[in-house]
């Protein structure tokens, strides 16, 4: 526990954490994607993703509880990021989309943590 009180106090490295996190997120999920359509042919057929992502009650949960908690944390997003004034939010809301949720939220939390260094610092 002692390692993340140091975390709360030095924003600096809790955003580059964000940042790691993000990066992961992007990575990950993409590797799987690359697989996914080279298993099952070279574009990314969605409808045999969804399909496949929903074969068993095991990734009907994992696909559901994704659904829920992104759904609820992007809509958190939207609104804090015009709270805060963040920039460049359009790399979270397309990376949602077009990377992965995965990538976009920790994405958020590290911009997030840029912008109250930022006002802190005025």
């Amino acid at each position: 526990m002692n390692s993340l009180n140091i975390l709360k106090d030095n924003k600096q490295k809790l955003s580059y954490l964000y940042l790691s996190l993000s990066i992961l997120g992007a990575i990950l999920p993409m590797m799987a994607n690359f697989d996914f359509a080279m298993e099952y042919g070279n574009s990314f057929d969605i409808k045999s993703f969804i399909s496949l992502a929903n074969a068993n009650p095991a990734a009907q949960s994992i696909s559901r509880d994704l659904l829920v908690g992104a759904s609820a944390v992007f809509i958190w997003i939207v609104n804090e990021s015009k709270k805060l004034n963040i920039k460049n939010m359009w790399v979270v809301y397309l990376g949602t989309f077009l990377i992965a949720f995965a990538f976009s939220a920790p994405f958020f939390l590290f911009l997030r943590e840029r912008r109250i260094i930022e006002i802190e610092n005025k």
